[in-house]
């Protein structure tokens, strides 16, 4: 169903906001700003308003485009193939996209991605990473030091916690439905159709043509407690409601892992601990600040156009979101606007002097049930230093509108009125915790992630350009019509063989 301006200004979103209008005075002063602000420079890229003025020629190999975990991962594929001759071109000043962390004197923390889920058996690729950063041991175990510590996570409702989500936080509400839910997705399971990385099962594409709401009503669930769930898992990992997300996509959230591969390896600064760790290896490859404006064909090469030097080389891996490539590669057509959708967000790394009283024992990730937002992590929890000082990353899929008029919200609303709005829902489950906040940072995402809506994940363009043959290759995660971990090491991997063949390094 099409979300109306009427609608919006009715839902959630709204209410939580509007209510701010009228919210008493704040008791002592939150500090705080934007960060991150690359969105400026994005706008400015679109606009073509950035001057090329290139001082230096540089002659390499292959050019990576974009710093992200695809990047980054395709770069770790060519160094362990032995081959070096190559350079990593980010716009931000520091690498890693959208697993970029941060730190202040009480803890790290994540600004986005903020975990990994243990890798499935057949996940080839992911258990070479891990095995090689020390996350599998030699004898097949879970690094446990990595894991994360209990309780993991909570949700708040009818006035107090409970441990869990579906398992003891929500299933008793509705035990049968949540039970045929939970059979519907153990058979979707074994079926090996849902896999990670998803280009190794099969397509079951009728999926793909239908809402995940859809769905839902098609299996006879009317639980408010079930349906709240699913589409919460839909906002949490794509940025959109059941409504707009594909069934296939909806089912894969659910059925793509194993059903004993339950647990996450986390860290303070979340993904940002990968991003350290690749950065270790491929670190001196990377060119931070440095954004690609222009790319061409020159004969057999690729030139590759910044405002500091002009990179000529034999094949490029871009890496960097792919609705961006229109804008930057000479002759590339527009994309379908339907099919590369992308969700925006706003994230938070909330600083608290003290716990307040009404925080209980403290879990990892912490969930309010029916709030428009999706809770908060406790970036310090891994540590086990909960009593005194915290930082809590707080995250808020705008997913009550369109794209569009989503991310003009965001750009539109300054700092003090993302503040405010975070503090009150946050006072759902904390009344007391306004005096305990001495800061708030608000990072605004502007297209955080590909939106999977109805019959994108199998459309045509996405596999063109996935699978499109020359020195140009694609690898970004939205290529897979989603953006998880698991997905963007894949596409970056992928990207890597398809240049070593090319280049002659198979």
């Amino acid at each position: 169903m099409t979300t109306t301006r009427r609608g919006f200004l009715a839902s959630g979103l709204a209410a939580t906001t509007v209510a701010i209008l009228g919210c008493r005075k704040t008791e002592r002063p939150i500090a705080g700003s934007f960060v991150n602000e690359s969105w400026i420079i994005g706008h400015r890229l679109r606009d073509h308003d950035l001057a090329a003025s290139p001082t230096q020629t540089v002659r390499t190999p292959v050019v990576i485009v974009g710093g992200g975990i695809a990047g980054l991962s395709a770069a770790w594929r060519l160094r362990n193939h032995g081959f070096d001759d190559f350079v990593i071109l980010e716009m931000e000043r520091e690498a890693g996209g959208t697993s970029r962390s941060g730190k202040n004197e009480i803890s790290e923390f994540p600004w986005a991605a903020h975990y990994v889920p243990v890798p499935n058996r057949n996940a080839r690729v992911e258990r070479e990473l891990f095995q090689e950063l020390g996350l599998i041991l030699p004898d097949g175990r879970w690094n446990e030091q990595h894991i994360c510590r209990a309780p993991e996570e909570r949700i708040f409702i009818d006035g107090g916690w409970q441990e869990g989500l579906h398992t003891d936080g929500l299933a008793h509400y509705a035990p049968d439905e949540f039970g045929r839910f939970l059979d519907l997705i153990a058979r979707y399971r074994d079926s090996e159709v849902f896999t990670i990385p998803i280009a190794l099962g099969s397509r079951l594409a009728d999926l793909d043509q239908i809402s995940m709401a859809d769905w839902v009503r098609q299996q006879g669930f009317s639980s408010r407690h079930l349906l709240w769930y699913i589409d919460y898992a839909c906002r949490d990992d794509y940025g959109a409601p059941m409504n707009q997300v594909s069934a296939w996509t909806g089912i894969h959230y659910f059925a793509c892992r194993e059903d004993d591969q339950d647990r996450v390896f986390t860290w303070p600064e979340g993904n940002g601990w990968f991003v350290k760790q690749l950065m270790a290896r491929v670190g001196n490859h990377v060119r931070t600040a440095e954004p690609v404006l222009h790319i061409r064909r020159a004969g057999t090469r690729v030139e590759v156009v910044t405002e500091k030097a002009l990179y000529a080389a034999d094949a490029v891996i871009f890496a960097a979101p792919t609705f961006l490539a229109p804008y930057l590669v000479d002759g590339m057509p527009p994309l379908d606007g339907y099919v590369w959708q992308y969700s925006p967000w706003l994230t938070a790394n909330v600083v608290l002097d003290r716990p307040p009283k009404s925080l209980g024992r403290v879990a990892w990730d912490n969930v309010c049930f029916e709030s428009p937002t999706l809770g908060y992590v406790v970036a310090n929890h891994q540590t086990g230093n909960l009593d005194g000082p915290m930082v809590w990353t707080f995250y808020w899929a705008l997913a009550e509108g369109s794209p569009a008029e989503m991310r003009r919200m965001l750009l539109a609303r300054d700092w003090a009125y993302w503040r405010d709005a975070i503090v009150r829902d946050l006072e759902r489950a904390h009344p007391d915790i306004r005096p305990c906040i001495s800061r708030i940072d608000c990072m605004r995402i502007g297209h955080a992630m590909a939106r999977p809506i109805v019959g994108s994940i199998f459309h045509g363009e996405r596999r063109r350009i996935a699978e499109q043959d020359g020195p140009i290759v694609f690898a970004n995660t939205d290529l897979s019509g989603f953006a998880i971990f698991e997905e963007a090491q894949h596409r970056g991997v992928l990207a890597a063989d398809r240049v070593l063949s090319r280049v002659g390094h198979a």
